[in-house]
């Protein structure tokens, strides 16, 4: 079996090459017509390549292996049903439900914005049907003794990236200043642009935060020792599994993620076991690593983290209300979208893209010096993470932007629904700081919460 996390099976790829075409880095090789490969170099492990691909086996075919032994190789659950596609990630569903079933580990999840307003397609529901509580339910029917959201984690994520560019901008730091949210963006910038990984925010990306949080404060919370926590995340990115092995996200003493599953993989450990979804009833978070504001929900979509970091900054620099909350000028999937923020007596200029491609130009100008933006927030998958490369596939190409309409649709409807809609204002996170972190920027802080990145440059 092949240790990349993206792989391309070569008895099936008939080289049609439309994964190349949805390849942001172009590192998918190989002649029209033949089977195709993946320079794991140049690779962000986005899988847009698994998202397009519809080349499948037939049970029918002799000539190729077996599709058990296919599922196996991939870390499929034996149950799957779906189709064996040519293009793939690697998945853990099984290592997890063998996890779940052992006694002696505490076993934790935490679940990503996106993955609530995708999850319910793999159960027959309208594309972006919104279901956290549902989700939340089925988790703890699959024996997780703690269901947390990284959502929460999406709320320390902007006090800690909130604050870091308030220090950049009014103490003369490095700027403009990058967010570090999107692994695939991180691994990218380390493999193309490694002379301007001092502009990326330190912070690390809300999984790994919340995984930090879990083994740390939530183990003191719940009076566990942390080495017997098994933390899961569910992530509608594939590129998430890379981000939860990189040996820098150690910070709790632990390994702060062990194990990440994307969001077809949990439909499947779901179905696996016979959970009815569709007529679960709701059910919370769990306290105190599961309560969230809209701020963290609107992360799932393009400009969202920008959106989520301006309502906060603005207020912690005006000590103001922010006049309007819904900053729909930054709203958008244009490829690059920019905006010049007036906050206080500063004008920011800000801007959000979404495609690698699309940042090129914005990295070039910072290496000539030309740039003037103050923040940038970088999605690697096309409408952020809604259309991530671990959410439920879309076979039909008419499907996918009515999809990905429904989903950030609902996004921001669960932004303005809820009661708290600001991350500053999540009475857990203050509890947090109140408690353990002490400050945001603070030393605390500083260790569990922020990275280095890594020069990939060869």
């Amino acid at each position: 079996m092949s240790i990349n996390i993206i792989n391309i099976d070569k008895e099936l790829c008939t080289g049609c090459r439309r994964c190349a075409e949805v390849c942001p880095v172009n590192a998918i090789e190989g002649e029209e017509g033949k089977p195709q490969t993946i320079n794991s170099d140049r690779c962000v492990i986005c899988g847009q390549c698994v998202q397009k691909c519809s080349v499948y086996a037939s049970n029918f075919e002799e000539d190729i292996t077996a599709i058990d032994v296919k599922k196996d190789e991939r870390g499929m659950l034996e149950s799957v049903k779906e189709p064996i596609f040519a293009a793939y990630n690697i998945g853990h569903a099984k290592l997890v439900k063998k996890a779940l079933s052992n006694p002696n580990l505490y076993k934790v999840v935490q679940s990503a914005p996106a993955v609530r307003v995708a999850l319910a397609e793999e159960f027959g529901l309208p594309l972006g049907t919104l279901t956290p509580g549902k989700m939340a339910a089925a988790l703890r029917r699959l024996n997780f003794d703690r269901v947390y959201d990284t959502n929460f984690a999406a709320d320390l994520t902007i006090m800690e990236e909130g604050s870091e560019l308030i220090k950049r901008v009014t103490e003369g730091g490095t700027l403009p200043m990058f967010t570090s949210c999107c692994p695939a963006w991180v691994k990218f910038a380390e493999q193309e642009y490694p002379e301007l990984l001092n502009h990326l925010s330190s912070c690390k990306s809300p999984q790994q935060m919340g995984g930090a949080m879990i083994k740390t404060y939530g183990a003191k919370i719940d009076d566990i020792d942390p080495a017997k926590i098994f933390s899961v995340s569910i992530m509608p990115c594939t590129c998430k599994k890379f981000e939860c092995d990189r040996p820098e996200m150690t910070d709790s003493g632990y390994k702060d993620v062990d194990i990440v599953l994307t969001t077809r993989e949990l439909a499947q450990l779901i179905k696996d076991i016979g959970i009815d979804f569709k007529n679960l009833p709701d059910e919370e978070f769990d306290p105190a690593l599961g309560n969230y504001t809209g701020a963290a929900t609107i992360f799932g979509v393009t400009g969202g983290v920008m959106e989520a970091a301006l309502r906060t900054g603005y207020e912690l620099i005006t000590k103001e209300p922010i006049p309007n909350i819904d900053l729909e000028f930054i709203r958008g999937n244009e490829g690059v979208r920019t905006a010049v923020v007036k906050v206080g007596n500063l004008e920011l200029k800000v801007a959000a893209v979404s495609g690698l491609k699309n940042v090129v130009p914005l990295l070039e100008d910072v290496k000539k010096g030309k740039s003037d933006f103050h923040f940038i927030e970088v999605m690697t998958c096309p409408e952020g993470c809604v259309s991530g490369g671990g959410q439920p596939k879309l076979l039909l190409e008419e499907c996918r932007p009515i999809a990905y309409e429904a989903r950030k649709a609902a996004t921001y409807d669960h932004d303005s629904k809820l009661n708290l809609r600001k991350s500053h204002e999540n009475p857990d996170i203050i509890k947090l700081y109140n408690e353990f972190l002490e400050e945001p920027l603070g030393h605390q802080s500083h260790h569990l919460l922020h990275t280095k990145y890594i020069s990939r440059k060869e």
